[in-house]
């Protein structure tokens, strides 16, 4: 994939969901994804206490810091490039966390649905932080 055309949910230009934490599967800021991307960390959703425990509650912890994997944890508020399936699972048991369409890679819709999207989703890149 073609990471510099990437489309994101809505049609338009794929935008950085963040810096820091530094997300996405190529740890770019972005939720770019490729054949390698088995989990299709493609939804850049703003995380929750709800989520976090969630998910950590299933054996995904994200929570923990993991140096070797280039991640420090994350906390409420921290946005974060996430698999599809996990986002759908949280939405389907009512604990999805918000997220950034404009932010949010096409490849989403393989797994879940706009309209779930567009009910969870909060304004963009007035919150994203600037690289450095």
């Amino acid at each position: 994939m073609d990471r510099e055309k990437a489309l994101n949910v809505l049609g338009t230009a794929l935008m950085p969901c963040s810096y820091d934490p530094l997300t996405g599967w190529y740890r770019d800021g972005c939720c770019h994804t490729d054949q390698h991307d088995a989990g299709s960390h493609v939804v850049c959703a703003r995380m929750t206490v709800e989520f976090l425990n969630f998910q950590f509650e299933r054996g995904n912890d994200l929570i923990t810091p993991r140096p070797e994997h280039r991640f420090k944890g994350l906390k409420p508020g921290d946005r974060w490039c996430v698999c599809a399936l996990r986002w759908r699972e949280a939405y389907e048991f009512g604990c999805a966390p918000p997220v950034v369409l404009e932010c949010t890679h096409q490849r989403a819709l393989e797994y879940v649905l706009l309209e779930w999207l567009r009910k969870k989703s909060v304004l963009s890149s007035s919150e994203n932080p600037a690289p450095g």
